[in-house]
């Protein structure tokens, strides 16, 4: 890729800060590289690291009997008591799900004093997944293996002389964790182990690093061991969470046997990972004809100048790839799969009412259904939570999806009187809408997504039972995340969202399940339309009187027009013009990254490239990310977060290329700052790849269908139908009027 966009990042210097750390993850095992030359400390991270709380027993961490209550409720709603959904409660505290922590630092302190940083560089490659750091003639390079579920680092150097431990001590991490350390010498070098347990409970976590060492001396020194005179240190490391005792003689074979191999252990283990990951990694690419200059620079330089191009390449590339790392066994948290704190701001926690679902956006465009299938794992482990949700709340058969998930419990406990979210009945169509994206991408309806469709159609034919004056259905109480009308109370009636998702999630059980369709489509069709207000503008609840509020971060109501295509400029074009006034009466709310980016990818379904790129100017402006290229929720790297890192690729492909089953859409909302760039190997619903090439003069777009579809090709010019034969590359040019 030479002479192109830059696939890495780097720096002159070791993070000082624990959030510049470079990042490499499996979707399991994370780890945070700081590269400081004299205390080389590698934080440790494992997706099911989550804290448990003393909590009377558990039972707060249960859904809320009320499904008795239900009716009583809808009635006094129904007769104008705007206020009532705020007495549906059991009255228990606010409990925030179980924060997710860090695990603990492998430490290689090589000598005490300043370190000269003349000739030191580190750096993260995002096609290999490895960082590596190189000063005074040492190299210490870390990747996370996504095919041997471990975390190696390979340190080389003359003369090694340093002490190897497993530390524990990470910020916030409480005084009351019972920690035992153990360290064995063995034939290659030593076998380190630290038991972590939580207070109160009988779960611990148990981290094992197997140090091969060539050369030298290897000699017990508590907690850990001191090498003298090496020429190279190899260490695998894994954590697990368990309750009673971990096996670590056990685990330690485990990753001894990892080192058995034809050649280098390092180079093959990395050989390994790479057949997954950087297949992974290359398959799309961005290439803005950013400045080579500009390309060359550390990634710290490149943030202090927020309108390169450069650094949207450089953005992109990392978005993906972090977003790969911490994509498994779960898909990314709200901080990915990362953390150096264990005080994590809102618990580390999923959040499903908005972050979880934009940082997974690009998924399907962008050519990872590796993220697509943990989501699809995580909904699966999940199920059996959200089957009681729907029957203790509502007295449903089916599901309902929690806002707030641990990744542990899936239960719906996490609400209060100013967010009522055990309301809210649209998380599992919007979880869903990826796998559903995904399907159409690839040609094939996975019955595990069917299955659950089926389940959210049983949960809406239970629910959907109380009608409004006109012989339409009313979904209530109805909650529309996370914001209230202006005369109301926080949970009411027919909320724009909650319309969207039940007829969605209705008619696509459908399409999955044709012996129903006719039952599920017809119970869709009672549903009543989306109401335009006053000012013009898409209400967020369609019910009359309800007033609108404007200035809040959430866009819930556009449910609609992004992720669905419920409301789209081609199809209904009077709808789309009040969502696009609803969106220009938004307000920022409280300025987070969120809340842009959501904006922004918004604005691009409605063709508007001028709000997409003010929108993402806020977040570029406002210095969002960190110098790892991981961001922050607030301006001014405030609270660590993936939100804009993982969300940032998706805004740049709405603009770029929009997809439907039935439609494309070339250049929907052009930037004015891009005028001219490559974008390769995206896949659209319709089941072709896709490359992209633009300049002001009109550009080209090469269709590799996997199956013969027709479609509607839109571009500056209008509407067109496009015939793709399976297997035969199609050539579209682009006219220059879409600048």
């Amino acid at each position: 890729m030479t002479g192109g966009p830059v696939h890495g990042t780097w720096e002159p210097r070791p993070a000082a800060r624990w959030e510049d750390a470079f990042l490499c993850g499996n979707g399991r095992h994370g780890a945070l590289v700081l590269g400081d030359p004299d205390d080389d400390r590698t934080v440790v991270t494992h997706h099911t690291l989550v804290r448990p709380n003393d909590d009377a027993g558990g039972r707060h961490r249960l859904p809320p009997l009320l499904a008795g209550q239900l009716p009583d409720v809808q009635d006094r709603l129904l007769s104008g008591d705007l206020t009532a959904a705020e007495d549906f409660t059991d009255e228990r505290p606010l409990q925030w799900v179980r924060p997710f922590h860090p695990a603990f630092q492998v430490r290689l302190r090589h000598h005490e004093g300043a370190a000269d940083l003349t000739g030191y560089r580190r750096e993260v490659a995002f096609a290999t997944g490895e960082t590596t750091t190189r000063h005074d003639g040492r190299t210490s390079r870390v990747f996370v293996s996504r095919a041997d579920d471990v975390i190696v680092q390979h340190v080389t150097g003359r003369d090694l002389t340093l002490r190897l431990s497993l530390d524990h001590r990470l910020p916030n991490a409480p005084d009351t964790l019972r920690v035992g350390h153990g360290a064995v010498l063995t034939a290659e070098g030593a076998l380190l182990s630290l038991r972590v347990r939580y207070p109160g409970s009988d779960l611990a976590y148990t981290g094992v690093t197997v140090a091969a060492v060539t050369g030298g001396r290897t000699e017990l020194a508590p907690p850990g061991v001191r090498i003298t005179g090496a020429q190279s240190v190899l260490l695998l490391t894994r954590v697990l969470r368990h309750t009673g005792e971990a096996d670590v003689a056990a685990e330690g074979r485990a990753l001894r046997d990892l080192l058995t191999t034809d050649g280098p252990a390092y180079d093959t283990l990395l050989a390994r990972h790479l057949a997954l990951h950087r297949t992974a990694y290359e398959r799309v690419t961005l290439d803005l004809d950013g400045d080579p200059a500009e390309r060359a620079l550390p990634g710290s330089a490149l943030l202090a100048r927020p309108r390169g191009t450069a650094l949207l390449e450089r953005l992109f590339a990392a978005g993906r790839y972090h977003l790969l790392s911490s994509g498994g066994l779960f898909p990314p948290r709200l901080t990915g799969l990362w953390t150096g704190d264990w005080d994590t701001a809102w618990s580390g926690a999923f959040t499903l009412d908005a972050n979880l679902n934009l940082q997974t956006a690009s998924a399907a465009a962008a050519a990872l259904p590796e993220v697509s299938e943990a989501v699809a794992g995580f909904v699966q482990g999940q199920l059996p939570h959200w089957r009681d949700n729907a029957r203790a709340v509502f007295g449903a058969r089916g599901v309902v999806a929690p806002a707030h998930t641990d990744g542990e419990s899936g239960h719906s406990y996490h609400f209060s009187r100013e967010y009522p979210l055990h309301l809210w009945t649209a998380g599992a169509d919007w979880l869903l809408k990826a796998l559903v994206d995904h399907d159409e991408t690839y040609g094939a309806r996975d019955p595990r997504t069917a299955g659950v469709l089926a389940e959210v159609a049983d949960f809406y034919e239970d629910f959907l039972t109380r009608t409004a004056p006109d012989g339409s259905l009313v979904v209530v109480p109805s909650y529309s995340p996370e914001n209230r009308p202006a005369n109301g109370g926080w949970g009411v009636l027919n909320a724009a969202m909650d319309l969207s998702a039940v007829r969605h999630a209705l008619h696509t059980a459908a399409a999955y399940h044709p012996d129903r369709a006719d039952r599920l489509r017809a119970l869709a069709a009672r549903l009543p339309p989306h109401r335009v207000n006053a000012d013009g503008a898409l209400a967020e609840w369609a019910w009359p009187g309800l007033e609108d509020t404007y200035d809040h971060r959430h866009l819930s109501h556009l449910y609609g027009v992004w992720p669905l295509d419920e409301i789209t400029p081609y199809a209904t074009p009077d709808l789309a013009e009040a969502a696009r006034r609803a969106l220009e009466l938004r307000g920022p709310g409280n300025d987070s990254a969120h809340g842009h980016l959501h904006h922004a990818l918004i604005a691009a379904r409605l063709r508007d490239g001028k709000r997409v790129a003010d929108a993402l100017g806020r977040v570029l402006d406002g210095d969002f990310f960190h110098d790892s290229l991981m961001s922050a929720h607030y301006p001014r790297r405030n609270v660590y977060n993936a939100d804009a890192a993982h969300t940032l690729p998706a805004v740049l492909i709405e603009a770029l290329v929009q997809s439907a089953p039935d439609r494309l859409a070339l250049l929907p909302a052009p930037l004015p700052a891009l005028p001219s760039g490559r974008l390769t190997g995206i896949r659209t619903r319709f089941g072709a790849g896709l490359d992209l090439t633009w300049t002001p003069d009109g550009g080209t777009a090469v269709l590799r269908p996997d199956r013969t579809a027709r479609i509607t090709l839109w571009t500056s010019a209008g509407a067109e139908p496009l015939d793709l034969a399976a297997g035969r590359e199609r050539v579209v040019p682009l006219p220059a009027a879409t600048r």
